[in-house]
């Protein structure tokens, strides 16, 4: 599963919004990130053509079986980082600003490591 940065914070974007609002849109998603409607309609159109999302014919936007394994995927590791780093004395704001870059760029055996190390 092979997906960029951008794509991970967008499938995580459309999971985070998928759990508090009815329904998600793209309006939805630009007003969370700060981004502009067209920018993220590009972006949908692109994580649609990858089978990540359906969007309805009313612009509901769901994520499809790899979409969401790839959000949750992603979505797991903010909230750990995030925790561990708040634990170790890191401010709320600044630990979850850092979890969402080191989210991208771990490696799988790299994250694995850390989660293992600190539930140990």
């Amino acid at each position: 599963m092979n997906v960029n940065e951008s794509a991970e914070n967008y499938l995580e974007t459309i999971l985070r919004l998928s759990k508090k609002l009815p329904v998600v849109r793209s309006v939805d998603i630009a007003n969370e990130l700060g981004f502009k409607k067209s920018s993220v309609s590009i972006a949908m159109k692109n994580l649609r053509e990858k089978n990540h999302i359906t969007v309805t014919d009313a612009g509901f936007i769901y994520l499809t079986d790899s979409g969401k394994e790839i959000a949750e995927m992603i979505y797991e590791r903010h909230e750990f980082l995030s925790s561990w780093l708040t634990k170790l004395g890191v401010p709320e704001q600044t630990a979850s600003e850092d979890a969402c870059k080191m989210e991208h760029i771990l490696s799988k055996e790299s994250y694995d490591a850390i989660k293992n190390y600190v539930n140990s």
